[in-house]
């Protein structure tokens, strides 16, 4: 893990604390180049738009493919906060992010080693670097925090 992995995942964790003070659950992502300079950003959404793939893996792809004028982010890492779903490592494999840096697991619905492990699977055509744990307290504290004072 790198500097700029960690400051990536800083404004992922910043992100998603402004989703979760509008009622969103509080999932941040950002997509850096090599050298860290922020591509796109994005944090969960679906509340707010009514949008089933507002997730902030999704939201932050756009931002960076648009950023960079193409579909095609290879070469690029996608920093989030809690480890993405079926839905959006399907998006990140077809984005061809080469590497996600995530911080919380999420041992219900996870596709990045904890419940599925699409985003490694040998059976698909491409897939990414993996590394989990990043900044894990502080991105599990964000959501328990927003489930607990919701309950």
């Amino acid at each position: 893990m790198t500097l700029a992995d960690r400051t990536a995942m800083a404004r992922a964790l910043v992100l998603a604390a402004e989703a979760a003070a509008v009622d969103e659950i509080p999932v941040g992502a950002v997509v850096v180049d090599a050298d860290g300079a922020v591509l796109g950003e994005g944090r969960n959404s679906r509340e707010e738009t009514h949008d089933p793939t507002g997730h902030a893996e999704v939201n932050a792809l756009r931002a960076a493919a648009a950023s960079v004028g193409s579909w095609n982010l290879d070469g690029y890492t996608l920093v989030v906060t809690l480890e993405p779903c079926v839905m959006c490592a399907g998006a990140i494999l077809q984005s061809r992010i080469t590497r996600v840096v995530f911080g919380a697991w999420d041992d219900k619905a996870g596709a990045a080693g904890s419940m599925y492990d699409v985003l490694r699977d040998r059976r698909l055509p491409y897939r990414a670097e993996v590394v989990g744990g990043v900044e894990a307290d502080a991105a599990t504290a964000l959501l328990r925090d927003f489930f607990t004072s919701r309950r």
